[in-house]
């Protein structure tokens, strides 16, 4: 097994994952809207992943407080149960 990172660190592990994941979907799918499914598209989908995957996780790390901030602003925050 891996070694953890410290929980400092959560946010960026967070960025990390969930970039590699959506750009691999939208590259997958633009790849495929573009080339259709031919022996092009294994060959073109991985490089079109790597460049978006650079693309997606700085923009992650600027996006993610932001979107926090935002759905905070949407979202009640939890009520506290009275302890009695």
């Amino acid at each position: 097994m891996l070694p953890r990172l410290p929980h400092r660190h959560f946010g960026l592990a967070l960025s990390f994952v969930l970039s590699i994941i959506m750009s691999g979907i939208i590259s997958a799918v633009m790849t495929l809207v573009h080339k259709g499914l031919s022996a092009d598209f294994v060959a073109s989908w991985p490089p079109s992943w790597a460049f978006s995957w650079v693309v997606a996780f700085p923009s992650l790390q600027i996006a993610l407080p932001i979107a926090r901030r935002l759905a905070g602003a949407l979202v009640a925050p939890p009520r506290v149960e009275n302890s009695r």
